[in-house]
């Protein structure tokens, strides 16, 4: 469906600052740069609006969203909360061929960070997210649907930022391979603390950072 791509699309362009924060969404200058009609990109936008990425103003017209510290801060307690259950469920569920799954990612993510180039922990799609497959292996869909669905392109969006936080990408890919640990373990309770821990770091090392918003 057109309108999906498109929406795919302009989260992308969102998230990664090719349409900056603050930008206004100028409809006749999207449907030209895409080459799509009207209704496809108003479908495509009213999508954004309920991501929380734009924000449509009186007499302003439609807006990306300006990352804030005060919204970083309750997005990434949410998220604390939500990824740490997905964790604990994670824990319960996983299968043999989870475990595998999952480390596999790690291992690809652990040798891109190898690369003498490597700047950033960039997990760029869904299929090479870490957070993404544990909400996945927790088999919870109403779980899987909050945080995959509603709000992980806002997730996406503030780690972008985190990011140039100098040495988290190496530091969040140890975290990461401790959760599995305790995941493969069957320990919930350890795999939702470590979880709830690697969020909060996330989360005080964005405060701390005054370039990242």
């Amino acid at each position: 469906m057109l309108a999906d791509s498109l929406f795919k699309q302009l989260c992308e362009a969102i998230v990664t600052g090719q349409i900056a924060p603050g930008s206004k969404l100028s409809e006749p200058r999207l449907a030209t740069q895409y080459g799509v009609s009207r209704g496809p990109l108003r479908e495509a936008i009213r999508r954004l609006e309920e991501r929380k990425l734009v924000t449509r103003l009186p007499r302003q017209g439609v807006r990306v969203i300006v990352p804030t510290r005060e919204a970083a801060d309750e997005l990434f307690r949410i998220r604390e909360v939500l990824e740490g259950l997905a964790a604990r469920e994670a824990a319960r569920h996983a299968t043999a061929e989870d475990i595998v799954e999952v480390r596999a990612m790690l291992a690809k993510h652990a040798r891109a960070l190898d690369r003498p180039d490597a700047m950033l922990y960039w997990q760029d799609t869904a299929n090479s997210d870490f957070h993404f497959l544990i909400a996945r292996i927790a088999r919870s869909q109403s779980l899987f649907d909050l945080l995959c669905g509603e709000y992980y392109t806002l997730f996406r969006l503030f780690r972008m930022r985190h990011q140039i936080v100098p040495g988290r990408a190496q530091r969040a890919l140890v975290e990461h391979e401790r959760i599995v640990d305790a995941i493969a373990d069957g320990d919930e309770e350890l795999a939702e603390m470590l979880m709830r821990r690697h969020i909060a770091t996330a989360r005080n090392g964005l405060a701390a950072n005054p370039e990242a918003l």
